[in-house]
């Protein structure tokens, strides 16, 4: 019998449909990681069983489940993309209804960034849960691991939970999130042990395709890793800081729980050094904001650097546009390994980017910065949102040509969400927009993702310009050849096979159905 079984679930083949095949990454269970790891050193006997990546059915991960006698069973909602705790709900909650269906008897809890956005909500619509953890859950879920029994009746007085009893949701006073002068001591690292395997540790996961320098073979073993938490920043659009709620409202919203919190860099460093260890060389620093207080950033890239003499490893990091202007900043960056700069540039236009991100960027020549990452031999995945309020087709097609001529080799576009959480949320809600009726309507790969329309444009048509542009740029000959003299012929030649994958959109259909009953009719 074990304590507490950590559960990763598997829907990826809804959130990223056709892409979920070969080039969707495969990410290491951060969260997942972390909690397993604080809750063995308070002593306590922890499995973790990632469905995602060993692809497991529901009959087989109950029969797992069921072989591990869990005293409690946590399904963990969070993943490295912002929306994910939301769409992971959908695997989450087809599993526990399944496992409730078929008469487990454990408890089943959440944790995560939807649960700890709408946990009134998420208990009433979800049967199958019997509680969710309000933020990060490491000290309400030691408590709950106190318990002699874990039962409805005993957990009524744990903080930082939220329960059914009978017809009525309780939601209990908070517990405090972990503080920053003992993060080295109540998160003490990652299990990396608990996770499966084929043939040599964290062969399972996969790195994004671009990560890899597109290359296949690249790919795998792969890893992600914190070095710091939440984010100082309130962003309408984000729901990170989820993780540091401290307040029992039924609906939480991100800005009101801006903060950062670090671990030292001596003591990221031993992470490092296990991965590395284990022969992983392409690791993702997941932190919001990486390049941002230099206290912790500088000391853990120059021992970074000591490891990187031969210059094999790959990293990538985020940073903030505004905080990489420094050349002597960037070249120790690149000294460190980190050979990717994900950089959230989001709209091509200033008033736009300062309605939705409180003055980001107001005095930053984005062309230049740019320019001094690549001239310190970094590449850049360039972020950018269609759809924030305020876009219209004018402002998205400005967003599209500043994109095609930075020409960085990594571009990602969302349409922008109104994912829980967020203050784009909030407003919805306020203002009635349409919001998805569905978990995986929150994933911006799925059929059946919803954004947010603004005064100009439709869902619809924000959505059909997202989906048409990220074809347009990664067939653009600039970019191809660019690609090829930097990694060779081959990751042209993937690039050119992805790019062959259109994602199918149920609002798209609807819309083009009723445009054609339309010129019927006249």
């Amino acid at each position: 019998m074990i304590d507490i079984i950590f559960i990763i679930p598997n829907n990826a083949d809804v959130t990223y449909q056709e892409l979920s095949k070969k080039y969707s990454a495969i990410e290491t269970p951060t969260w997942a990681l972390l909690l397993a790891e604080s809750c063995r050193k308070k002593g306590y006997k922890v499995e973790i069983l990632d469905t995602l990546a060993e692809n497991l059915s529901d009959d087989e991960s109950i029969k797992r489940i069921n072989n591990a006698k869990p005293k409690l069973v946590c399904f963990v909602v969070y993943g490295q993309n912002v929306n994910a705790g939301t769409t992971n709900m959908s695997g989450a909650t087809r599993l526990s209804t399944y496992l409730k269906n078929n008469n487990l008897k454990t408890l089943i809890s959440f944790v995560g960034s939807h649960v700890q956005a709408l946990p009134k909500k998420t208990l009433e619509n979800e049967k199958s849960i019997d509680f969710v953890f309000l933020n990060e859950g490491v000290y309400s879920i030691w408590n709950i691991l106190k318990l002699d029994e874990i039962s409805l009746e005993n957990i009524s007085n744990v903080k930082g939970i939220a329960y059914k009893k009978g017809d009525e949701i309780i939601i209990n006073e908070p517990e405090r999130v972990v503080p920053n002068e003992r993060m080295d001591i109540d998160l003490p690292g990652y299990a990396w042990d608990l996770l499966p395997f084929k043939n040599k540790p964290l062969d399972l996961y996969r790195s994004p395709m671009w990560h890899a320098e597109y290359i296949k073979d690249q790919r795998s073993p792969y890893a992600a890793i914190q070095t710091s938490l939440g984010c100082q920043f309130k962003c309408s659009f984000c729901m990170i800081n989820l993780i540091n709620r401290n307040n029992s409202d039924e609906v939480g919203v991100a800005s009101n729980y801006s903060g950062m919190r670090y671990w030292s860099p001596e003591f990221i460093i031993k992470e490092f050094d296990k991965l590395i260890n284990f022969g992983v060389k392409t690791i993702r620093i997941v932190d919001e904001m990486f390049l941002l207080n230099p206290k912790y950033y500088i000391p853990l890239c120059n021992l970074l650097a000591e490891r990187n003499k031969e210059d094999n490893l790959r990293l990538w990091a985020y940073s903030r546009i505004d905080t990489v202007k420094r050349k002597d900043v960037l070249n120790l960056v690149r000294k460190a390994g980190i050979k990717w700069l994900c950089l959230g540039i989001e709209s091509g236009d200033k008033k736009v980017r300062l309605e939705v991100a409180k003055g980001r960027f107001e005095d930053v020549d984005v062309e230049n910065v740019i320019k001094q990452v690549h001239e310190s031999d970094i590449e850049v995945m360039a972020n950018y949102i269609y759809g924030l309020p305020g876009d219209t087709t004018e402002t998205i097609e400005k967003t599209f040509k500043l994109s095609v001529k930075l020409n960085t080799l990594g571009w990602n576009t969302y349409a922008a969400m109104a994912l829980p959480g967020s203050e784009l949320f909030k407003n919805a809600l306020k203002n009635n927009i349409k919001l998805p009726n569905s978990y995986e309507g929150y994933s911006f790969h799925s059929y059946s993702t919803q954004p947010l329309p603004t005064e100009k444009l439709s869902a619809a048509e924000i959505l059909k310009l997202r989906d048409e542009k990220f074809i347009e740029y990664h067939t653009n000959n600039d970019f191809l050849n660019k690609i090829e003299k930097k990694f060779g012929k081959a990751a042209r030649q993937n690039i050119a096979e992805m790019t062959k994958i259109k994602l199918k959109r149920k609002i798209i259909e609807e819309n083009n159905l009723l445009e054609n009953l339309k010129i019927k009719i006249y």
